[in-house]
């Protein structure tokens, strides 16, 4: 089974602006849309466009927590969220009109008892397993809370994700994750230097296999990705063609095609391709992507 974990679950609430957004004003949107998620939720909803079942894991709280919970069961997602017995999850405005302006929440706090009613939950996965840990924690939360659950299921078996920047990502690359995917941008922060190159990148990414990475993928935006794989073999992708509208959930759905296209094939090449795809349609979408544009995505590669 595939868990994936979001500390801060979202609503984002967007709103298309037809005019010009004018500060110290009455300004009035387009047309309003609601988003149901975070990142590993993300990952979760995307992983179904492919037919791969998983479990949602995290925190919610309030009557937005309860929103977020029953529109992710209503896409047919297995949720075991724990309930904050204080404060209401986040509601994020993007408001989207010639350029995007985003207003992220900071969310409830969480207590010490309710972490370790998630590890609890954690305690149960067993080998075969594979846990994503994806983005950025509360900061009601320790600093290392992602290296003790690392620690925590060290040596049992089970696959571990992680797509979270510096020192969250680096500090459990001593267990060994099964996949990293960092950003060019990102990789360069960790390694202290400016990437611009392939040969750059590719050589920053062997550094993070020293320190333990097992598979290391870098999305480069309009540049495409490169996988450098297990054997140390690098994997290169040119970006497809399309027109970018979106860019929430596009790394997001990277991780959950490759996991995918890995999954199904256990091909590297195959993995990149589709991981590739599910982000690139996802940023071609108004929202994450659905099978049918994934799958006219990847045949353009």
């Amino acid at each position: 089974m595939i868990y994936t974990v979001t500390f801060n679950p979202a609503i984002d609430y967007v709103m298309k602006m037809e005019t010009p957004l004018e500060q110290g004003m009455t300004n009035r949107s387009g047309c309003e849309e609601f988003y149901f998620g975070g990142k590993g939720i993300n990952v979760s909803l995307v992983l179904m466009e492919f037919g791969i079942e998983s479990t949602a894991l995290g925190f919610v709280a309030g009557f937005t927590g309860k929103a977020i919970d029953e529109n992710v069961k209503a896409a047919g997602i297995k949720t075991d969220f724990i309930t904050l017995r204080e404060g209401n999850s986040r509601i994020n405005i993007k408001l989207k009109g010639e350029r995007e302006t985003e207003v992220n929440a900071q969310g409830p706090k969480i207590g010490g008892d309710e972490l370790d009613e998630l590890f609890e939950k954690l305690d149960r996965l067993t080998k075969g397993d594979v846990l994503i840990l994806a983005g950025s924690i509360p900061n009601s939360l320790p600093d290392d809370v992602y290296e003790r659950i690392l620690s925590k299921l060290d040596g049992r078996g089970i696959r571990f994700v992680v797509d979270a920047t510096n020192d969250l990502l680096t500090n459990v690359l001593k267990y060994h994750p099964f996949l990293i995917k960092p950003n060019h941008i990102e990789l360069g922060e960790i390694v202290g230097k400016e990437l611009n190159t392939d040969d750059e990148i590719f050589d920053a990414a062997i550094e993070l296999q020293g320190r333990g990475a097992v598979n290391v993928l870098i999305s480069m935006a309009g540049n495409g990705a490169m996988l450098v794989d297990e054997r140390g073999e690098r994997h290169r992708i040119k970006a497809p063609v399309g027109e970018v509208k979106n860019s929430v959930g596009a790394g997001d759905s990277m991780v959950a095609g490759f996991l995918a296209g890995y999954m199904k094939s256990k091909d590297y090449e195959m993995a990149l391709k589709a991981g590739t795809a599910a982000g690139s349609a996802t940023a071609f979408s108004d929202g994450l992507a659905k099978k049918d544009e994934i799958e006219k995505v990847y045949r353009s590669l």
